[in-house]
């Protein structure tokens, strides 16, 4: 039988490598080889907390979907759409306001760290908006509006689907009878964190990013600036050297068989291989960076395929919110 699996990809930044080889690729991979029915969703309100897609949520939603589709993404596999054109998350999250202690909200990660961190004499929630301490319980919304078998997360958001079991069984138990559907968390262990080239984790607010498709000249700069050690060219390099598992990111399986005879093996000095890596970036990333700057160029078309998703979405949604409040007596 078909389990529906639900994951949401933030639109807060330029798509850059690390986000491909991290996140990206194997997810693309798992909607290909799944016999499964996925959900997949821009979560737009969500990244209303970060200041800068605050101030682009269009444009950078415009700019995620564009960079899934370019890289291999196909949206008529699965039900791919945009949180905001689906009202009923926004309906079922008021719903489930009523049946949540804030106690569970007061644990909730993010939360947390912004209170620890507050300096000492100060309000520890002066730098808490309602949007990051309510997270959790749209997030929840997101889940189990779509009856929702699986949720694939990174183990620092196991928390999440934590809550969102406490809090519909917080609702069947009120209602005595099965109102939402329990979602099980698959923990992703085989994620990849690729550093930027200053060796700590590739981020945006570090200022250390690889943009996916970016002109030559600058990947050239950009790889440059990869710190190395003082080895030799011929003497053999490690795995674990930053300019290997940056190659690794986005190389084909027989690229990166070669590079490893001529790299690992020693003969191949650091200044050869960072022209290498720019080069490869440049030539396996060029057909995806062509059709990326192509629907940019219009994006009403990235419009359509999300209008199309969300419409299949509620397909779903509206049926299930209709069962919550009949079982709650609204109607």
């Amino acid at each position: 039988m078909k389990k529906r699996i639900l994951s949401g990809i933030k639109p807060t930044g330029t798509p850059h490598i690390g986000n491909y080889a991290g996140m990206l690729r194997p997810f693309i991979n798992n909607i290909r080889t799944s016999e499964n029915e996925s959900l997949i969703f821009i979560p737009d309100y969500h990244a209303l907390n970060n200041p800068n897609a605050r101030r682009n949520l269009n444009q950078l939603s415009h700019e995620l979907a564009a960079t899934l589709i370019s890289v291999g993404f196909n949206p008529d596999e699965c039900i791919f759409f945009r949180q905001s054109d689906v009202p009923e998350h926004f309906e079922l999250m008021c719903f489930l306001m009523n049946f949540t202690p804030k106690g569970l909200m007061n644990r909730a990660h993010a939360y947390k760290a912004i209170v620890q961190d507050t300096p000492e004499g100060e309000d520890p929630d002066i730098g808490v908006n309602m949007g990051v301490y309510n997270y959790p319980m749209l997030m929840t919304a997101d889940i189990l509006l779509y009856d929702i078998d699986i949720v694939p997360v990174g183990r620092d958001q196991r928390q999440h689907i934590e809550f969102a079991r406490d809090i519909a069984g917080s609702v069947n138990a009120f209602y005595n009878t099965d109102v939402f559907k329990l979602p099980e968390a698959s923990l992703e262990e085989s994620v990849m964190e690729l550093p930027g080239f200053d060796g700590r984790k590739m981020s945006k607010s570090y200022g250390n990013i690889i943009p996916l498709f970016t002109e030559e000249d600058e990947l050239v700069k950009l790889y440059k600036r990869v710190k190395t050690d003082s080895k030799a060219p011929e003497e053999p390099k490690s795995k674990d050297n930053l300019i290997y598992q940056l190659y690794m990111a986005i190389a084909t399986p027989e690229q990166l068989a070669d590079f490893e005879k001529r790299f690992l093996g020693g003969g191949l000095g650091y200044g050869k291989a960072k022209e290498e890596l720019a080069h490869i970036h440049v030539q396996n990333f060029k057909n995806a960076r062509e059709s990326y700057h192509n629907l940019l160029k219009d994006p009403t078309i990235i419009d359509r395929i999300l209008e199309n998703g969300a419409a299949k979405a509620r397909e779903i949604a509206t049926p299930v919110l209709k069962r919550v409040k009949k079982t709650a007596g609204f109607f």
